[in-house]
């Protein structure tokens, strides 16, 4: 005689099988973007900081307040416009992203020496890496840290504003060290955040754009940290 017991219990754990190698494929396609990202990133910084006949017309000129501000307009223009994009153009959009964000990081490598860019890059990805486990598998709730995350986060922002116009090393050096924290904290939120947003019944074009968006929020977490680390324990040219 057939259990009907048995076959709901079987059916429930085929159903979390697939859901789970769903989850997995997702979060891998979230963190291959991510990490193509940074690669785009990197290649785009290194070329242009390191080849004076692209460095200097830029900048050199007010262009650099262009190149300088282009990845926040970015930024802004992925939150209000992603739900309105096709699967393609998210992509697109992002990819086009990382490179105006190497553009604009450029700098770094006529400020800081070589060595301690290359330092700085595994440390900040040890700490990302670690962090965005730690989010992936614990059973903590974490949301109830985000409102504080965002204040933080607020707060950085003002202060680093703020600093601009007073130069203080002291307030740079209390800046970098709240902002690493700070966005420590949001890696681990966010990879929970994005975890408990996947669901498999979603179809492939929606599933894409979180993807998409899910490694925006990752890449942005890490690239914050690398510059807050690089300012603090840099070794400058």
């Amino acid at each position: 005689m057939n259990n009907p017991n048995y076959a709901w219990q079987a059916g429930a754990a085929t159903r979390g099988a697939l859901f789970d190698e769903g989850l997995r494929r997702h979060m891998l396609r979230i963190y291959n973007y991510m990490g193509l990202g940074l690669v785009l990133t990197g290649l785009v910084a290194f070329i242009v900081g390191t080849t004076p006949a692209l460095f200097v017309p830029i900048f050199g000129t007010p262009l650099k307040w262009v190149v300088m501000l282009a990845p926040l307009a970015f930024v802004f223009f992925f939150s209000f416009r992603i739900e309105k994009m096709s699967a393609g153009t998210a992509q697109g959009m992002f990819w086009l992203f990382c490179a105006v964000m190497g553009l604009s990081m450029a700098s770094i490598f006529l400020v800081f020496t070589g060595t301690s860019i290359a330092r700085t890059f595994f440390i900040a990805a040890a700490m990302f890496g670690a962090t965005s486990l730690y989010g992936y598998t614990t059973k903590q709730d974490l949301s109830k840290f985000g409102s504080f995350l965002i204040m933080g986060l607020i707060g950085v922002m003002i202060a680093s504003i703020v600093n601009i116009f007073l130069g203080s090393s002291a307030l740079q050096f209390i800046v970098s060290v709240a902002g690493i924290l700070v966005f420590v904290g949001l890696t681990a939120w966010d990879t929970q955040s994005i975890k408990e947003q996947y669901a498999s019944n979603y179809d492939a074009e929606s599933q894409q754009k979180m993807a998409v968006f899910g490694a925006l929020s990752l890449y942005l977490n890490f690239i914050n940290i690398f510059q807050l680390l690089l300012n603090l324990t840099g070794e400058r040219e």
